[in-house]
């Protein structure tokens, strides 16, 4: 157990600073300062020795040298235990430091404008903060070190109870929030320079620093056996999930997470009001229309029994119509958007069971950095990944087939598409204007992944478009489409039989069209 009898504070964040100081320095502890923390507990009337004071060294080179000295260092570092270390120490008349409070300079903050200067970002690399945080932790079991602002209040109030001193299990836990301060820190270093210096060819670096902190504990994992956590990027202001709010029902669980991302990344990349319902990580129904409502009520009318229990995924602010749609739709898990009317939340707030999210899309689709990437945990490692954002317009297409696709089946064509590459793959997905009717995937054969959806659009897949992620290995997938009575059919093309689906489609009568891009999901 550590007594805290002198303490080294200087800090960037000076919250709650000045509230911290006075409560040491009524509990004796002398206090040595730098700079502007300096400054502001003089001018709150605490008494502070100046770390020049200290060294006998002044602050230099437009203050990045400060605390380098071994009458810092040494102080912090010497094990009170070692006879040879408490030698040196008098000899050299060195000050024992028994805490140091220390945050660095703001440099996520600095970086974060789009418009900073490189040398501005380079004069908040801090030095002399990660090396007194680094110092102190590795000295742990003698010296406590606080980075956090949060924790005064509980070391004040530690310090009361125990005669000024901090219980080793205290220590303990400060020394390892410093190093995960300072590991952050560097993180964010890392990639700053990284980004700055490496050319964009260079975006899957050597060395992956992913630095993510613990939001919110989860219901369980998978299953309930399971416990669960997640993880939200560290960035700030949060954006995503990290920023999500949860406006109704309880607590989320690592599937719902699943679902829920799912659903926003479908309705998302629609322009027009969307709607999805999503189960167990796939679409069951996805539809656009100039109403919300319309739409939800297009997306769940696709599969109402798969939909129950589902996640729904809204791309515009709820409004009391919408709301009053999806109560009316049964048990349903999660709503997703990104806003909601007072009365639509009201309505909503009536289902018990239903959790309502608020999310925000700040996400930039043009972002070409690593958090814009698909992660995927192996055994032993990571598989990285660019996120699919491949689309098709009309002038992408390559019609194949005698028939020539009209423009009322390209927009359903393009559509489907579009929701196929949410669909696990293999994934075919049938469609009339811009509402699902069908949809089959997850399949390890294409051909029976066309007939779940055929079969879920029943007397609706006549006149309906189909499209698929990946190419047709054999015409028997076409051939299902034909007897359905599908009009067209949009596909990436590719497979050696080819000319083998074209023959069947031109056979059924059937429009085909080629993407040349694949769209698998696994």
């Amino acid at each position: 157990m550590a007594k805290i009898k002198r303490v080294l504070i200087s800090v960037s964040d000076k919250k709650g600073i000045v509230d911290f100081a006075k409560g040491l320095e009524k509990l004796g502890v002398e206090i040595i300062s730098t700079g502007g923390t300096a400054k502001a507990l003089r001018e709150n009337k605490i008494k502070i020795k100046a770390v020049s004071d200290v060294t006998g060294f002044p602050e230099m080179l437009s203050g990045r040298v400060k605390t380098l000295h071994p009458k810092i260092h040494g102080g912090i570092l010497a094990i009170r235990s070692e006879r040879e270390h408490m030698a040196q120490v008098k000899k050299h008349k060195i000050g024992l430091i028994d805490m140091v409070v220390v945050n660095l300079y703001p440099f996520e903050e600095t970086v974060r404008n789009p418009k900073v200067k490189l040398t501005d970002a380079i004069e908040m690399i801090d030095i002399g903060g990660p090396a007194m945080l680094r110092s102190a932790a590795k000295n742990y079991r003698d010296v406590a070190v606080v980075c956090n602002p949060d924790r005064y209040l509980r070391i004040l109030m530690e310090l009361q109870e125990k005669g000024c001193c901090l219980s080793e299990e205290t220590l303990e836990t400060l020394a390892v929030e410093a190093f995960g301060h300072t590991a952050k820190y560097d993180a964010g270093i890392y990639s700053f320079l990284g980004g700055k210096f490496a050319p964009l060819k260079d975006k899957f670096p050597e060395i992956l620093h992913l630095v993510f902190e613990r939001a919110q504990g989860l219901r369980y994992g998978e299953n309930p056996h399971q416990k669960a956590a997640f993880y939200a990027d560290s960035a700030k202001p949060k954006y995503g999930f990290g920023g999500m709010k949860q406006l109704h029902g309880k607590e989320l669980s690592f599937n719902n997470f699943l679902d829920l991302q799912g659903a926003i990344q479908i309705a998302n990349d629609f322009q027009t009001p969307t709607a999805c319902v999503v189960k167990h990580n796939s679409p069951c129904g996805v539809a656009s229309s100039t109403k919300l409502d319309k739409a939800y009520k297009d997306a769940f009318a696709c599969d109402p029994l798969s939909a129950f229990g589902g996640i729904i995924g809204l791309n515009r602010k709820v409004d009391v119509k919408t709301a009053k749609a999806i109560t009316e739709s049964g048990f349903m898990e999660c709503v997703i958007a990104p806003a909601y009317d007072t009365g639509a939340l009201d309505i909503l707030k009536e289902k018990k069971n239903l959790r309502v999210i608020e999310y925000g899309y700040p996400h930039d689709r043009s972002d070409k950095g690593i958090y814009s990437c698909d992660l995927k945990k192996i055994e032993g490692g990571l598989l990285l990944q660019e996120q699919d954002l491949m689309d098709a317009g009309p002038e992408d297409l390559k019609t194949v087939t005698r028939r020539k696709p009209s423009a009322a089946h390209l927009k359903s064509l393009i559509f489907a598409w579009k929701v196929a590459k949410y669909v696990r793959s293999n994934a075919v997905v049938v469609a009339r204007d811009e509402r699902t009717v069908g949809i089959g995937g997850g399949q390890p054969s294409r051909v029976d992944s066309a007939r779940i959806a055929v079969r879920k659009a029943g007397k609706e897949a006549k006149g309906a478009c189909l499209a698929t992620d990946g190419f047709f290995p054999k015409p028997d997938s076409v051939q299902l489409a034909g007897k359905a009575g599908i009009s067209a059919i949009m596909q990436p093309g590719g497979s050696i039989k080819d000319e083998d689906s074209i023959k069947a489609a031109d056979k059924a009568g059937i429009a085909m069209v080629m993407t040349g891009i694949r769209h698998f999901r696994h």
